[in-house]
């Protein structure tokens, strides 16, 4: 077992370690499912914290900066004198250090050093190694420090010892390790000063008695370079299915989807219910609604996508109509908290009842924007979307079975909220028409595969009058 000597590395003294670790990162990072700057070259890499978790893991957060800038304000670098990030975004890396590499650990093999105080060590990624997760466990069983990283947990929750750990590999902008198949840890890998959501919320919701949302048990965080969270743990609902797998087992068994969409939409009524009861909006806020500012940022990612997929360019003119309702006030239900990147891949179905999971929100936009109260039907929109985007993985394309789910979406949200999204259509059109645009830029970044499906809904979206 490698040695170390890294208990907490302040920011005088990581130029060392970095020494040994910029290549290997420069080259693993961008080969990430959860790395955002893949389409652009990494022209800086920045070591803002290094501890010593146990001997032989250490955990890291990198800053990467990136040739044209970041995404944009909110993403975390090095703050600034005056609090703002630098462009660029920072992510949470967990390394194993040894002399050799198990062959069983092959797969989470980063390279072995050259230069710097790790020299002729291999390097791994620790959260494929089993050692690795049982002793992360044990850290966030028993609340306490370890440099500026703070593990705590809910005292009325026991997590048992010697869990046997298992990582998910369905994930993409997170890493999830299953530990007996009873709690499930998600380490967040970009990190934003501030709380992140997903904590914030399934707290919250927990104190307000909805069941619908798993609490969290435990979780940790860091105090340096900024405070923000790192990861929480949470029961692991084992016999549970995602409703993207239930929806595309329906469709290649021909079955209708309609009944567990329609349960489903009033699953998600009463998490939106209970959410406005534990985060209750400012006066001033409700009654304004979203307006103008939510058309004008619409507008302003419209042309941001525009200019990096020619595609949709043609189709510029007819989607900017479809925030005209939201510039000209149209009347909807109140703001407030939401969920913020609603989809089937977020709930789950344990037996007969939905759970809604990942109130993280959308990584790639400012923590403060996915903590802001924004209208429900932004949420509504996001699982509408995702119904088209199932019926069209089949050949040929189901339009019928997509529009039978959206409708008993509605219909089951409408019996468990007052009132009917249905009616919203004005609303409806100009937050699907924002998906669909968000959707268009990941897929022709991520997916080029994939493109034809949003494109699909804005050619329909730009010419729909309503």
């Amino acid at each position: 077992m490698a040695k170390t000597a890294f208990p907490h590395t302040t920011a005088s003294g990581l130029a060392g370690p970095m020494a040994s670790l910029d290549g290997l990162l420069r080259d693993w990072l961008p080969r990430q499912r959860w790395f955002a700057g893949k389409d652009r070259p990494v022209t800086e890499l920045r070591l803002l914290s290094l501890t010593e978790l146990f001997p032989g893991c250490l955990h890291l957060l990198v800053h990467a900066g990136h040739a044209g800038g970041g995404h944009g304000a909110g993403h975390a670098g090095v703050p600034s004198p005056g609090g703002t990030p630098p462009p660029g975004d920072c992510y949470q890396v967990l390394l194993g250090v040894q002399e050799q590499l198990s062959p069983r650990l092959g797969r989470a093999l980063i390279g072995r050093t050259r230069t710097g105080p790790l020299a002729g060590l291999v390097v791994y990624d620790a959260l494929q190694d089993p050692r690795s997760a049982h002793l992360l466990q044990e850290r966030l069983r028993q609340p306490g420090t370890a440099g500026p990283l703070r593990f705590e947990a809910d005292p009325a929750v026991r997590i048992p010892p010697a869990l046997p750990p298992r990582l998910l590999d369905a994930e993409q902008s997170n890493t999830s390790v299953v530990y007996g198949d009873a709690f499930i840890l998600k380490v967040f890998r970009r990190i934003q000063p501030g709380v992140n959501p997903d904590l914030e919320v399934s707290g919250a919701l927990a104190r307000q008695g909805c069941r619908r949302v798993p609490a969290p048990a435990a979780w940790f965080r860091t105090v340096q370079p900024f405070g923000a969270t790192l990861g929480v743990v949470q029961p692991y609902l084992r016999d549970a299915s995602d409703g993207w797998t239930l929806a595309l087992d329906a469709l290649a068994g021909g079955q209708d989807f309609a009944g567990r969409a329609g349960e489903l939409g009033r699953a998600m009524a009463e998490v939106h219910l209970a959410l406005a009861a534990a985060f209750p909006a400012d006066g001033a806020d409700a009654a304004a609604g979203e307006g103008g500012h939510t058309a004008a940022a619409m507008a302003e990612r419209l042309d941001a996508a525009a200019r990096s997929v020619p595609a949709l360019r043609p189709h510029v003119p007819g989607l900017r109509s479809a925030f005209a309702a939201l510039a000209g006030g149209a009347a909807g239900p109140p703001v407030q908290r939401i969920h913020g990147d609603l989809h089937l891949g977020q709930v789950l179905r344990a037996g007969r009842e939905w759970f809604v999971i990942d109130f993280e929100g959308e990584p790639s936009r400012p923590l403060a924007e996915r903590r802001s109260p924004h209208s429900p039907v932004r949420d509504i929109a996001g699982m509408l979307r995702s119904f088209d985007y199932a019926a069209r993985q089949r050949r040929p394309w189901r339009p019928e079975w997509a529009r039978r789910c959206r409708e008993a979406f509605c219909a089951g949200y409408a019996s468990g909220s007052g009132w009917d999204p249905r009616h919203q259509h004005a609303l409806l059109r100009a937050y699907e028409t924002d998906r669909a645009v968000y959707e268009v830029l990941y897929e022709a970044r991520h997916r080029p595969d994939w493109l034809a499906v949003p494109m699909a809904a804005i050619e329909r979206l730009a010419v729909r009058g309503d």
